[in-house]
């Protein structure tokens, strides 16, 4: 069985995770990490979005061109 948070963080067990965290609150600071938090969070809503956006252009090019194909083809009655 694998661990909760194996897969989001490609395989990191708890302890190193903890050393990670430990780092990260050692380098920053306690006072810059809920800056560091939000900005992290504003970048994953853009990168989401941005990933969003482009799926969804690209399904909207993929109904274009089907539909395209469909007034095409010839229809037999």
């Amino acid at each position: 069985m694998t661990p909760f948070l194996a897969m989001p963080f490609g395989g990191l067990g708890w302890p190193e995770i903890v050393v990670i965290l430990v780092l990260v609150l050692i380098f920053f600071g306690p006072k810059r990490l809920p800056e560091l938090a939000e900005s992290v969070g504003k970048s994953l809503r853009k990168f989401k979005s941005a990933t969003k956006d482009a799926t969804d252009e690209v399904k909207r090019e993929l109904d274009d061109v089907k539909n395209d194909i469909e007034e095409d083809e010839p229809r037999d009655k």
